[in-house]
């Protein structure tokens, strides 16, 4: 029995705290009253034609007006459900005590149907409607009892003479029986009808609900992806102006330093500042077109029609190191491979992050260290279980006095080996000098030639 219960109060939502948004009486509500009230009337005056209220002794118009105050408790059947209920279900009584006749027509046990079906689908509570309802429904069953116990109802169904059984039952408590039956499938199937509507609303509002979250949710990543991606670019611009302006200070010292006894010398320092900011000119023209590429997309505009380029890789490291060899500093670089060509493979994006830690790496050297060497290594491993490429930048100075540094560089650092699930270490060394060292893992070759994700790599 615990168990029929529960799924009864599951079925009845009676815990659910959710109430169906009621609509105010409109054009629509008023309408159907009209409708009603007109089916009403001319199917009575068709029974009324048909001789069907021979024994009613009201005139005419009291069975219209009866009809009338039935039909007119529609209008309000969304907006007082239970109050409606309770209402039809007191008329109902009153016109099967009074004028039986005229409570059995079709349009009246339609419109009461209704009632008791509107209470269940749009009343507030659930507890409340189940309880109105459950009410009703017994005290009519009780009245049908009543009317059998009295013999009035027998004698309505069959007449005086009582027939002689045809069937497995006697004749009276089959047709008491088969009274019951419709009774109860009749509120019954209004009480379970007005639930399965209510059912039907709460699923879809929970439907828009959970729409509207997945669109608010799509909009929150939307504009998470835009901050991403305006705090990657941020990144690359400090990186970009850091490197290019540490390199023009480096080779502006050296051109003032032998301006007056080597001027070849000097010229060749002033070309390298002019390469340098130039280049820092073109990937800052680039990155900022990549920023006004978001803000239209965020916008809902459509972004430019050529993409920017994807960034500097390994192979323009070289070419990095070699700009920082001159002056005080001394740099080398060197590639470490387990096969032939595996640095020239790696994805662009770990490319991009190892060419941007050495950048940064070297511009910390240039403005905060006494180095004199630096050197950088590039190590990429694609056998085994766990591929990874790896970047070391190494140098043999102390920090500067007078020189300090935002931390923006190597927050920005760590930021990107994060977002590739790497590993960073950054520190002094335990003999003399710096390091900068981030390896990041690859994808792992599986047996069939396809790749798979790999763990990051320990040690």
């Amino acid at each position: 029995m615990s168990r029929i219960g529960t799924r009864l109060g599951d079925f009845f939502a009676l815990d659910d705290g959710w109430s169906r948004p009621v609509p105010p009486i409109g054009r629509r509500d008023a309408l159907t009253g009209v409708v009603v009230e007109a089916i009403g009337v001319t199917t009575l005056e068709l029974a009324r034609s048909a001789g069907a209220f021979e024994d009613v002794d009201a005139p005419w118009w009291v069975i219209y007006l009866v009809m009338s105050a039935a039909a007119i408790a529609v209008v309000f059947r969304r907006h007082y459900p239970v109050a409606t209920a309770v209402y039809l279900a007191a008329h109902m009584f009153v016109t099967g005590v009074v004028m039986p006749e005229v409570m059995g027509q079709l349009a009246l046990q339609i419109i009461y149907f209704v009632g008791l079906f509107s209470a269940m689908a749009w009343g507030r509570s659930r507890r409340t409607a189940l309880l109105a309802c459950s009410a009703i429904l017994v005290f009519m069953l009780c009245w049908v009892a009543w009317q059998f116990a009295l013999g009035s109802a027998v004698q309505d169904v069959m007449g005086d003479d009582a027939p002689e059984a045809r069937g497995f039952l006697p004749a009276i408590p089959a047709v008491v029986l088969l009274t019951f039956i419709i009774n109860v499938v009749y509120f019954a199937g209004a009480i379970v009808g007005g639930q399965v509507a209510w059912r039907g609303a709460r699923q879809r509002a929970a439907l828009a609900e959970q729409a509207a979250t997945i669109a608010a949710q799509a909009e929150s990543l939307r504009r998470r992806a835009v901050v991403d991606e305006r705090l990657r670019i941020a990144r690359e611009l400090h990186d970009v102006v850091g490197h290019h302006v540490s390199v023009i200070g480096v080779q502006a010292a050296g051109a003032r330093r032998v301006m007056g006894r080597d001027p070849a010398a000097a010229g060749a320092a002033l070309g390298a500042i002019e390469d340098s900011s130039r280049e820092a000119v073109t990937q800052m023209r680039s990155l900022l077109g990549t920023l006004r590429d978001i803000e239209a997309e965020a916008e809902g505009e459509p972004a430019a029609t050529t993409r920017r380029t994807s960034g500097p890789g390994v192979a323009d490291l070289p070419e990095l190191v070699a700009s920082r060899d001159g002056g005080a500093l001394r740099t080398t670089y060197d590639v470490v491979e387990d096969r032939p060509g595996a640095a020239e493979r790696l994805p662009a994006a770990v490319g991009l992050s190892l060419y941007r830690t050495v950048q940064e790496a070297l511009a910390n050297v240039t403005r905060h260290s006494t180095a004199g060497t630096a050197s950088v290594t590039v190590r990429v491993t694609e056998a085994g279980p766990a591929p990874f490429a790896e970047v070391e930048v190494l140098d043999d100075g102390r920090l500067r006095t007078g020189t300090s540094g935002s931390g923006l560089g190597l927050l920005g650092i760590r930021e990107r080996v994060a977002s590739h699930r790497g590993q960073c270490d950054i520190g002094p060394r335990a003999t003399r000098g710096y390091r900068v060292r981030v390896r990041l893992p690859l994808a792992s070759p599986t047996h069939d030639g396809t790749a798979r994700p790999s763990e990051v790599a320990r040690g």
